[in-house]
């Protein structure tokens, strides 16, 4: 067994603060990581404060998780001490079930077991995440990290950059394709470079004229302003594919008419509410609806490989643990971009 420090919550109207923790001793096919950044995701803040109603205390959050191999169990191959490293949202599954043949491990028919505020496959054990001095992980939910990227801004990759990569690769985004992206948030920038590299020719979609720079700045060929309604008239019918990261209420029915026939709009945002949605706008040229959800450890991993192939990373504001929940409330005001990483040195 391990000593861990971390940051953690004790209920959902704590603050978090420092705690202390045992990590499980390295087994054979374990690695450990000592933890040098970690992401902040708004689904941490929605975890921390209970509101998905799913919560356990004390909880340490985090699931962007780099750094660098400390120790490996007898049995591991592919990590030595030394390498760098990262953990994602997730670090086990049942690996058996249909989906997790598949390679879907984040669908695993017997429940994943995620990187916090989970249980590992024995169902006992609690999980902790990232806001800590280290992790010990199985060797086949660790990936590896390219010495190319720069390690604080690739931290978020293993959420933010896998939940826009996996649709796009998906739904098979390649060159010349006309994918547009809702909301640059978080998931919005990665969404925007990430379709850029894959040639795509990608229009930001957003209610503030205020993102226009950004967007052009990150690999957006256009922009549209959503808050007016002529760009919903001006674009109808355009885009091949559409990215929806927003996660306020808003009418998913006109940007449905921005599809071709036979587009598709992912959903990776989480309204509070549920969203009506017409017949029409997806009959009138079998257009489609969906969702995703991260992806599967081969997929980041061909994520990251990708990310270091065209030197893609977060845009990140890198700030010190004791920050944290000054972070969280920036987060809630939209005042970040892109996304906050937190330095675990500082602990």
């Amino acid at each position: 067994m391990t000593l861990a420090k971390a940051y953690a919550a004790t209920s959902a109207t704590a603050p978090l603060g420092p705690y202390q923790f045992e990590r499980r001793a390295v087994g054979q096919h374990d690695v450990q990581i000592e933890i040098a950044y970690c992401g902040i995701c708004h689904s941490d803040l929605h975890q921390v404060r209970n509101e998905w109603g799913n919560s356990t205390y004390p909880m340490v959050p985090g699931h962007e998780i780099v750094g660098r191999v400390t120790a490996v169990g007898a049995h591991v191959k592919g990590f030595k001490v030394g390498d760098l490293a990262g953990v994602g949202c997730l670090v086990d599954s049942c690996r058996t079930c249909p989906s997790c043949q598949r390679q879907l491990e984040q669908f695993c028919e017997k429940g994943a077991a995620f990187s916090y505020n989970s249980t590992e496959m024995d169902r006992k054990t609690i999980t902790q995440g990232g806001y800590s001095s280290s992790i010990v992980t199985d060797e086949a939910f660790t990936l590896k990290i390219s010495p190319k990227l720069d390690l604080a801004a690739a931290a978020p990759l293993l959420c933010a950059g896998i939940t826009t990569y996996s649709p796009l690769r998906h739904w098979k985004t390649k060159a010349g394709d006309k994918v547009g992206v809702v909301g640059l948030g978080g998931l919005g920038h990665m969404a925007v470079k990430l379709a850029a590299a894959m040639g795509a020719e990608v229009t930001m979609l957003s209610t503030s004229t205020s993102k226009e720079a950004d967007a052009r700045k990150l690999g957006a060929h256009h922009f549209g302003l959503t808050s007016d309604d002529a760009t919903f008239k001006k674009l109808a019918g355009h885009f091949d594919l559409i990215i929806d990261t927003i996660s306020a209420p808003h009418d998913y029915n006109k940007y449905l008419g921005l599809l071709r026939v036979e587009g598709s709009m992912v959903l990776l945002g989480v309204p509070p509410e549920p969203t009506p949605v017409a017949a029409f706008p997806l009959i009138m040229g079998r257009r489609s609806l969906s969702g995703s959800l991260i992806g599967g450890i081969a997929e980041t991993q061909e994520m990251l490989d990708f990310c270091a192939e065209h030197n893609i990373v977060s845009d990140v504001e890198v700030i010190p643990v004791q920050q944290v929940n000054q972070a969280y409330e920036r987060m809630l005001r939209n005042d970040v971009r892109y996304r906050f990483v937190l330095d675990m040195k500082t602990l």
